[in-house]
């Protein structure tokens, strides 16, 4: 990508950790607003564990006192690193912290992809994430559902859809509260797949949103439904300026899904937690799809949850390869798994992680 690309900066860490007096989600968020991000969103995980082991799910209200959340912000680079200042001289700030190169596209730019979004999507897979309001319409519909259905009406490996419960839109607070419609709270559509056809869709896309804005960035899809493709790549400790590169490993599910009997996402952070990982977060999305199903969601007189959910681990490069062992074991059957580099700013041996 050139100099001058795009940052998209993530803070994971505890719901109940604190910053500058108040809970740190909303001092990330007041920080954002401040900067006026082009986007950005919390998220509240539903299960995970972080350096300390101690397990955290939404299931028992015991253990849900201090879930996992994980806070993104995306922009150009000066505005990405302006923020970012502000971030790292909270008070009192601990959490893992990641610093990527995502390329940003907004308006006309996500119809006619060239140079940068052109290296990133030839001749290999690529992560494409659309940023739309909660409420936001397309298609006769709601706009991340018209997403999703085109994505998957053209061969894409996978979607899911993520809901926010605070965030930035166009530099501006958009925060879930009760007794409102929360419009415009902020929701992401990450997709992977193959870059061809994804490229193939973005003019699609364009069309079909009333305001364009998405994020093209480069991913490894190491299996899908069950098939391993392959091994998630070896990285090198470090990236070209000196922060230390770890790598990412995601695992796109669904809430039926499961292994053993065991939901597949508390399967993978129960075998991740036993086998030593440093940490693992499972998101619960609100619609999506996988591999050759079909596109599904909470829908009304349902006995079941049927939503998609999303378990990232993250860790050293050298370390890697045993939680991918154990991914692949608890995946034999069903998921889309994936792998990124993510250069780290805030070690969590310093700065621990939630749990």
């Amino acid at each position: 990508m050139s100099g001058d690309a795009s940052l998209k900066l993530t803070v994971l860490f505890g719901e109940r950790a604190r910053a500058d007096g108040g809970f740190l989600a909303d001092a990330l968020v007041g920080i954002f607003a401040r900067h006026r991000l082009r986007t950005s969103l919390v998220l509240r995980g539903i299960e995970g564990f972080g350096a300390k082991h101690q397990l955290r799910t939404d299931r028992l209200l015991t253990l849900s006192e201090d879930l996992p959340m994980l806070a993104l912000a995306v922009d150009r680079r000066a505005a990405i690193e302006a923020a970012l200042a502000d971030v790292r001289a909270l008070p009192t700030f601990s959490g893992l912290v990641t610093l990527e190169r995502a390329l940003l596209l907004a308006g006309d730019e996500l119809g006619r992809p060239h140079g940068d979004a052109e290296a990133i999507l030839a001749g290999r897979t690529a992560k494409l994430t659309v940023y739309v309001g909660r409420q936001e319409r397309a298609g006769g519909g709601p706009a991340h559902v018209a997403v999703v259905d085109l994505l998957h009406r053209r061969g894409i490996a996978g979607a899911t859809v993520l809901l926010g419960v605070d965030g930035t839109a166009g530099g501006e607070r958009r925060r879930a509260r009760f007794f409102a419609r929360n419009a415009a709270v902020p929701v992401m559509v990450v997709a992977v797949g193959d870059g061809d056809r994804l490229a193939g869709t973005l003019g699609e896309l364009a069309a079909l949103l009333p305001a364009p804005l998405a994020t093209l960035e480069r991913v490894q899809v190491c299996k899908r439904d069950g098939a391993l493709i392959e091994r998630a790549r070896a990285l090198p400790g470090s990236d070209p300026s000196g922060l230390p590169l770890w790598q990412k490993l995601t695992v796109y599910g669904s809430e039926r899904a499961s292994h053993g009997g065991v939901p597949l996402h508390r399967a993978l952070v129960g075998e991740l937690r036993r086998a030593g990982a440093p940490g693992a977060t499972a998101v619960r999305g609100v619609w999506g799809f996988h591999g050759d199903h079909a596109p599904h969601g909470d829908r009304l007189l349902q006995l079941r949850r049927h939503v998609p959910v999303v378990t990232t681990v993250v860790d050293r490069p050298q370390a890697i390869q045993r939680w991918f062992d154990v991914i692949d074991q608890v995946t034999a059957a069903t998921g889309l798994v994936t792998s990124e580099m993510v250069p780290v700013l805030e070690d969590p041996a310093r700065a621990p992680a939630p749990g």
